[in-house]
């Protein structure tokens, strides 16, 4: 035998094990859009970040109210200020989703469940077979 096809005889054998593993894995599913519309510590984030953006949008309005100031100073002071809002977005952004997946890994070690996924009403992956596991990171997420 080759090479070659010892490694693929490797291939075919090690996928084979994969899919039909050493027993039954659990799968498990959570509705993500729905942990972001009702989990409180979401809400509680986003309404950090909506301060933070208030008081970014606060600052460009002093620092642009009343002052005449060249095109190049004006492009500068609002290229500043979108940046500004964007590194906002994605702290918070982060902070939810580091926040949540904590709470999905301790319920999946709870449940034993080998595999989580997003599995939003609007576009479900998984029909039947899958552990909804989205009330219970709602209810992690106080």
């Amino acid at each position: 035998m080759n090479v070659g096809t010892k490694l693929a005889a490797v291939a075919l054998l090690a996928s084979s094990l994969m899919i039909t593993g050493c027993g039954e894995s659990k799968i498990g599913a959570v509705d993500v859009e729905k942990v972001m519309a009702e989990a409180p510590r979401v809400k509680t984030i986003m309404e950090e970040a909506k301060g933070k953006v208030d008081e970014a949008q606060k600052k460009f309005e002093q620092d642009t109210a009343n002052k005449e100031m060249p095109e190049e100073e004006a492009t500068k002071v609002k290229m500043d200020f979108q940046r500004k809002l964007d590194s906002i977005n994605q702290a918070y952004a982060s902070k939810i989703k580091s926040s949540m997946d904590v709470k999905i890994e301790e319920i999946s070690r709870e449940k034993n469940i080998d595999v989580v996924i997003n599995n939003s009403k609007e576009q479900p992956l998984i029909f039947h077979g899958a552990i909804d596991i989205t009330q219970d990171v709602i209810n992690k997420m106080q």
